[in-house]
């Protein structure tokens, strides 16, 4: 079947030359504007949670869009206030930032963290700790955070103050760490990092020297959040605890809206007017995020999530042991992948002329993000077409 390549796009030179044209989807199928169907192993980057194609949250949307589109944060609305009361209740928090993406939430913690450094700590404590491999966003505070040539030197000088340490090394972050620094932000899992995964000593270690210091600890969860990892959190499966956290991805299901978890001893040294955005926590994303959110909260779907990730993890399994190609199984929960031994983006572009889309991750893994309500059956069908194109 003819595939719909948009070739000579309007869109700027930083997306590739040829992208697929998506017109369509249904549960965790996504039709192109061709009419090819494709499994869905990569959920709009961790995205579409609950698929495609739901009433329910377009119901939301458009009953919500009828009574108010939009208002300003001069004013409050219904949806937002009840979305911020039900994502305080998740853990002792005072107050929920929202914003509209990832990178916005992540640039609201480490304001939040250099302000309550100021008025508790002085001036020059300042710094911001970072991992190697993580990936906190594209706008300049969230991607001096970053520590990726490909992404940071076209847009040099950075935010100063920002040190590197390596992921995942206890000993290093003992020597690094300081009163001098206003914060650490961390990743469970890295997304774009090869989908390392935090070790439970590494939590243990960054929870107490946090501590010792006075460093507010940011877990960046903006991929990990609200189940994808079989946790409401990421943190909870491995011990950390943080400060603050960051939510993005799967929040309105598919429609942009960020969130900043803070806790009290944060909360109450913010002035006002001192951050703001004009879209973040509008009406109709956050009426649609609170269908979500009726959805995830639930314990029966984090399990169900716990066991198709355990299930898929068997599968890949399975699968590197018959293929020399396949490295490491990495990851948690439903994302996952492996390392690949040959050329990752030649990979990803067989897979989607077979009909399966999935992400890269790193120079070397391919990335498995399908919406959380994906079966049992979609995942071994999914893995049997990586199969057959390694075959």
């Amino acid at each position: 079947m003819t595939t719909a390549i948009a070739k000579d796009h309007p869109l700027p030179a930083q997306y590739a030359a040829e992208l697929l044209i998506v017109r369509s989807g249904d549960g965790v199928r996504l039709t192109d504007a061709a009419g090819k169907r494709y499994l869905d192993f990569a959920g709009g980057i961790a995205v579409n949670a609950l698929g495609y194609g739901r009433e329910d949250l377009a119901r939301a949307a458009y009953e919500q869009m009828l009574r108010l589109p939009h208002i300003s944060n001069v004013f409050a609305n219904e949806p937002a206030l009840e979305l911020a009361r039900r994502l305080r209740s998740t853990g002792n928090w005072a107050a929920v930032f929202f914003g509209n993406s990832g990178t916005e939430a992540n640039e609201a913690a480490l304001k939040y963290a250099r302000l309550y450094a100021l008025r508790t700590k002085g001036a020059d404590h300042h710094r911001i700790l970072c991992f190697s491999g993580a990936f906190h966003g594209r706008t300049m505070g969230a991607l001096s955070c970053t520590p990726s040539a490909k992404y940071q030197d076209p847009f040099q000088p950075l935010v100063p103050g920002v040190v590197v340490a390596p992921y995942n090394d206890d000993a290093a972050l003992e020597r690094t760490l300081d009163p001098g620094f206003a914060a650490v932000i961390v990743e469970v899992v890295q997304g774009e990092g090869g989908l390392a995964c935090m070790s439970p000593a590494f939590a243990t270690a960054l929870n107490r020297l946090c501590r010792k210091h006075d460093v507010l600890l940011i877990a960046d969860e903006v991929q990990t959040g609200l189940c994808r990892t079989g946790d409401l959190f990421a943190s909870r499966g491995v011990g950390l605890e943080p400060d603050l956290i960051t939510l993005a991805k799967p929040l309105a299901g598919g429609l942009p809206l960020s969130a900043v978890l803070i806790p009290d001893k944060v909360n109450r040294l913010i002035h006002f007017g001192e951050h703001g955005t004009t879209f973040g926590g509008g009406p109709v994303t956050t009426a649609v995020a609170l269908k979500v959110w009726d959805i995830i909260s639930q314990p029966s779907f984090a399990a169900e999530v716990m066991a198709k990730g355990a299930y898929l993890w068997e599968l890949l399994e399975a699968a590197r042991a018959r293929h020399k190609d396949i490295g490491e199984v990495r990851g948690r929960g439903l994302l996952r992948g492996f390392t690949y031994k040959g050329d990752v983006a030649d990979l990803v572009a067989r897979l989607q002329e077979k009909g399966l889309l999935v992400l890269r991750s790193g120079a070397d893994a391919v990335r498995i993000a399908p919406p959380l309500v994906i079966t049992k059956k979609d995942l071994a069908e999914g893995v049997s077409i990586i199969e057959e194109v390694l075959q």
